[in-house]
């Protein structure tokens, strides 16, 4: 589904990302962690093409990302950036309805049917009766839902996604998590909350200056030796009894 094949990326003299390669298959959750400024960011914004990939670096369904229009890359994957600025402001069912361009033709004006679609979608993330509301007005937390919904109604195989939980407060975080979780779709996001990965993700990708530090299950990732190298925080990992899940306890630094 998702192909990342030596990619590197600098800006300016930094180089950000070096020589990243990793796969993404169809159906997966999968959580890239790491600590800030490690490159998660920079590396999602290549994949989306906010930045310009070099040719031959990133595939989505076997195609190299530089040879699709950006009516073609929108059919094959959506994305929830994590900095949404916006120099004028819509409706919000107009927002998500923004979604569905992928799927129309050109002047081709929206159907009854994407209008129930966009509208079942603010139901689902909690924002039933936000549709004449203007975007601009909304919290950060809402806006994101907002852009959450949007991806959504894409309707494509794959969802990017960069910190999606920045700005929800714990009730939505975890919502949203769940809405993702139960799609028939791919999902590769950054996280921040590592007993978030832990919970939704089927495979986690951990960064580190640039580079890929670690691959594998949650339960592989998720150590007390990679968080404490990795983070410079001291924890303890167990098993919740009612999730079967990993559990990660953070615990006071020595003084």
């Amino acid at each position: 589904m998702l192909s990342v094949k030596n990619l590197s990326y600098s800006i300016g003299d930094a180089k950000i990302l070096k020589e990243i390669s990793l796969e993404v298959r169809e159906g997966e959750f999968v959580g890239l962690i790491g600590p800030n400024g490690c490159g998660k960011s920079t590396l999602l914004k290549n994949i989306y093409r906010t930045y310009r990939p070099g040719r031959e670096s990133v595939y989505i369904d076997g195609r190299d990302i530089t040879e699709l229009t950006a009516r073609q890359l929108a059919r094959r994957a959506a994305a929830v950036a994590q900095e949404n600025v916006m120099e004028f402001d819509v409706e919000v069912l107009d927002m998500v309805m923004y979604g569905r361009y992928a799927h129309r033709k050109f002047l081709e004006r929206e159907t009854r049917e994407d209008q129930e679609l966009c509208r079942h979608l603010l139901l689902e993330v909690g924002l039933d009766g936000y549709e004449q509301r203007s975007f601009l007005s909304l919290s950060g937390g809402e806006k994101q839902r907002v852009l959450l919904a949007r991806a959504l109604a894409q309707e494509c195989q794959l969802i990017i996604l960069d910190e999606p939980t920045n700005h929800l407060d714990i009730r939505y975080q975890y919502l949203l998590m769940q809405i993702l979780k139960k799609q028939e779709v791919t999902v590769f996001s950054s996280i921040h909350d590592l007993n978030i990965a832990a919970m939704y993700c089927d495979r986690i990708i951990l960064m580190k200056k640039g580079e890929i530090a670690a691959c594998g299950t949650p339960e592989e990732v998720l150590t007390e030796k990679n968080i404490r190298e990795i983070f410079g925080v001291r924890a303890q990992i167990t098993c919740n009894e009612i999730t079967g899940r990993v559990q990660i306890y953070y615990l006071p630094l020595p003084v």
